[in-house]
């Protein structure tokens, strides 16, 4: 087992996102940091606040979070955890999302209130400029190409400094990448969900970074081919998984998300894990659809 003390997330290398900002490819979400269902403070502010510390000490300086995160309390306790920010973390946030209550997620993607949610983000997490600004999803009711429109006029004005994408089809980056750069796509992606195999593949060619949310996926679930390599390279199916992303492109992302400083680091081992061409090949043959969903 790898020592608490040599920990780094640096160990899985780096990426340039936008051509001017390089983060270490193990970063960190911000989601869990929030109450139940997704609503309000955590209920150990405390734990949450040293998750956040902690993950900078390891060398995460990428944080991934969003203005609907609580709504703002994932934003909120960020400043309080580690502002003044270090001079090399990034921090991407997401706005086009409304919450009436937990586990609740309406669409607003329109220029309105995008303006808005920019302020309020920028206000929440003390800055002057936000590092990336992803358009969360796409909102059925506005136009796609009004929402990246209004993203960036917010880039011209300063206010944003790079503009990413979430939860969208490549037809979506194309759109998007004819009225402004697009440097990142965040979808759901993991060793057990690979609906956006293309898109990561789309990613590479563009180099564009690829922030895959719910990156552990299933992997808690007792499959054969997971639990088989974790055994050979004495890991666990969780690190095995997180490492099976950093070998699939090298411009993916990770940013698993957790309250538990102990959760953090067992991620952050998945930095030092390089898998051999055979594990990844044996994991990348099992059939998505194979793998047990179960907890």
């Amino acid at each position: 087992m790898i020592q608490a003390e040599i920990l780094s997330a640096a160990a899985a290398g780096t990426f340039p996102i936008g051509g001017d900002l390089t983060v270490n490819r193990m970063g960190y979400g911000a989601m869990r940091i929030t109450g139940p269902g997704i609503w309000g403070p955590p209920a150990d502010k405390k734990a949450a606040l040293a998750t956040l510390r902690k993950a900078i000490e390891l060398g995460v300086n990428l944080i991934d979070t969003a203005d609907s995160y609580g709504p703002g309390s994932s934003e909120k306790l960020i400043a309080e955890a580690l502002y003044p920010y270090p001079a090399d973390l990034v921090i991407a946030t997401k706005g086009g999302w409304e919450r009436p209550g937990p586990d609740q997620w309406t669409h607003n993607a329109s220029p309105k209130h995008l303006a808005e949610a920019v302020e309020g983000s920028l206000k929440r997490l003390r800055l002057e400029r936000i590092d990336i600004y992803q358009l969360h999803a796409p909102d059925n009711v506005v136009s796609f190409e009004a929402s990246v429109e209004a993203l960036a006029r917010l880039r011209e004005q300063g206010k944003i400094h790079h503009i990413g994408l979430s939860n969208v089809t490549r037809e979506h980056i194309e759109r998007a990448r004819r009225i402004a750069p697009i440097v990142s796509v965040q979808n759901r992606y993991s060793f057990a969900d690979r609906e956006s195999d293309f898109i990561v593949d789309y990613c590479e060619q563009n180099r564009i970074a690829f922030f895959p949310w719910a990156p552990i996926g299933q992997a808690r679930a007792a499959h054969d081919a997971l639990h088989q390599v974790a055994n050979q390279f004495f890991a666990t199916p969780i690190q095995v998984a997180l490492a099976w992303l950093l070998k699939r492109s090298r411009v993916i992302v990770p940013i698993p998300g957790t309250a538990s400083v102990e959760h953090l680091e067992e991620n952050i081992v998945a930095a030092m894990l390089e898998l051999s061409q055979a594990a990844f090949e044996a994991m990348s043959a099992v059939h998505p659809a194979y793998v047990s969903l179960r907890d």
